[in-house]
């Protein structure tokens, strides 16, 4: 049984409703007058719109597929149509087929905003690196694309790879703009790790520091924090420091950071060599 309408929109007969809506969008775009300055561009986009309007209607589907070309007198959509007249009134043939209001009007856009070409898709998409303490702190990155130039905002907390969407940055059409969006790369910073919304952050220790105890000033993304360290503080041991991650975007609080302690050892030719003797023979071996 012949499917011209299917072919009209050139996809098969178990096309899903997305895809019907996909094809639909693809050709009117390609076929629109606006667009397409054909002297058949404007026939052919009358079809597109009438068999989509078909096609899109569970009911007037339905009919269709139990009936196919038939409603049209044995001939496919395309001869049918173009055998009304140059001044074919889609509208008035679906009236016939169906019954009712037909629906997409003389002009061929369906009132109901015509499946997406009003809308065309404006939206670009491109990729950006942003440093590390932008991605964890926020703030302004300037952006030079396309012969623009702009400030995007980047949100508190970003991860690598998510996307950002700077309004009315994109492709130009008949008065609309799309929009720009961004995927964002976060850079390495040899300081720190991140997992989540959980910061580590390495810092030297002096060895006396890390022997006897003491306080150690630590710049860290947030702040600069005074670190309090006990005894006998050993190699890579870890200090939690509540609220100086990353902002969990979803739970609106920020992670902790981990501070791993690196511990400096002094070289011996610069210590005393009394003090030097002394470590060589007290220092135990194991």
């Amino acid at each position: 049984m012949a499917k011209s309408l299917y072919e009209t929109l050139e996809i098969n007969e178990k096309a899903s409703a997305d895809e019907i809506k996909k094809a639909y969008r693809k050709l009117a775009r390609k076929y629109h007058p606006d667009v397409n300055k054909d002297p058949q561009a404007e026939e052919k986009f009358k079809e597109i719109n009438a068999a989509y309007e078909v096609l899109s209607n569970p009911e007037k589907k339905q009919q269709y597929d139990q009936h196919g070309d038939s409603m049209f007198g044995g001939q496919n959509f395309h001869d049918f149509a173009r055998g009304q007249g140059s001044n074919v009134d889609l509208d008035e043939i679906l009236r016939q087929m169906f019954g009712g209001g037909g629906g997409f009007g003389r002009s061929g856009f369906s009132q109901g905003g015509f499946g997406g070409f009003s809308e065309p898709d404006l939206d670009t998409n491109a990729q950006i690196t942003i440093p590390f303490d932008v991605a964890v702190l926020g703030g302004k990155q300037f952006i030079n694309l396309n012969s623009d130039s702009f400030d995007v905002k980047i949100p508190e907390g970003i991860e690598d790879g998510q996307k950002i969407r700077a309004k009315g940055k994109g492709k130009s059409y008949q008065g609309q703009k799309g929009d720009l969006i961004l995927k964002i790369n976060v850079a390495s910073n040899p300081d720190y790790e991140r997992n989540g919304d959980t910061l580590i952050k390495s810092f030297d220790l002096p060895l006396k520091t890390a022997l006897f105890g003491g306080k150690v000033e630590i710049k860290t993304i947030h702040k600069d924090i005074t670190l309090k360290v006990p005894q006998n503080t050993k190699q890579n041991q870890r200090f939690r420091v509540k609220e100086l991650g990353v902002l969990n975007r979803k739970a609106g609080v920020r992670g902790d950071l981990y501070l791993k302690a690196n511990i400096v050892l002094p070289k011996i030719e610069d210590l005393d060599e009394e003090f030097v003797k002394i470590l060589e023979e007290k220092l135990p071996s194991n």
